[in-house]
């Protein structure tokens, strides 16, 4: 896949839907990171910015800059006037034009599943800075289909808990803190309407009760907090 075509014009400005979804991935990095230094953080993949805007709302930290593979995404995320966003730079979806241990936080929210090589990214996350937070749908259940279907959303990798940490793992990243998160009842009324009632509470009982079981049947949200191994 393309990923610069694919994404270049994929951005028209800021959405209902998308600020949402940010509520909720704001709220899973900010219980992450909250015990961490991030005075100066990336967001990489930053989509028309309501993460970034959500951030700042929030006092996260002072200093937010962002990294965006689409144009339009840029412009989008340009016409929000963000008070803290320092910096919004054009890059090609591999090679961060940072200097190394210049933040101290990069987060990647839902961009590891559009990938093509999703390793070459987060080595250079890890590079650029001390800590790197990721999060991704688990969608590697017993109901994903066995051929690839491509429905527009660009998710061309899919993970389970261990994948995703495995992941991590082989980017000579060491995993601090992880949380395996349900959709909000709102994300899942947009998404299904009034069987939202039903599966809601049914999806949130079953994450609380039988996690492992739970994932091998619904999809939730993995979000991880890492930093680099010296180790190796």
């Amino acid at each position: 896949m393309d990923l610069q075509k694919h994404y270049d014009g994929y951005y028209d400005g800021p959405s209902e839907w998308r600020a949402l979804g940010a509520k909720q991935k704001c709220s899973n990095i900010t219980s992450l990171c909250a015990d961490h230094p991030h005075d100066k953080v990336l967001e990489i993949g930053s989509g028309e910015g309501s993460i970034l805007q959500r951030l700042c709302e929030l006092n996260f930290c002072p200093d937010l800059y962002s990294l965006e593979i689409s144009r339009s995404a840029i412009n989008a995320i340009t016409k929000r006037r963000i008070p803290s966003l320092r910096d919004v730079r054009h890059y090609n979806g591999y090679d961060i034009p940072y200097d190394d241990d210049e933040f101290d936080l990069a987060i990647l929210s839902h961009v590891v599943e559009h990938l093509e090589h999703p390793r070459r990214l987060l080595r250079e996350a890890g590079r650029v800075s001390k800590q790197v937070f990721i999060e991704v749908p688990l969608e590697l259940t017993f109901r994903l289909s066995a051929d690839y279907v491509d429905t527009g959303v660009g998710h061309i990798n899919t993970y389970s808990l261990r994948t995703v940490r495995r992941l991590m793992q082989t980017c000579d990243l060491r995993i601090l803190r992880q949380t395996v998160t349900n959709n909000s009842r709102e994300i899942m009324k947009t998404l299904f309407g009034k069987k939202a009632l039903i599966f809601h509470p049914l999806t949130e009982c079953a994450l609380k009760l039988t996690p492992r079981l739970a994932m091998c049947l619904f999809v939730y949200n993995c979000s991880i907090l890492c930093e680099k191994d010296e180790g190796v």
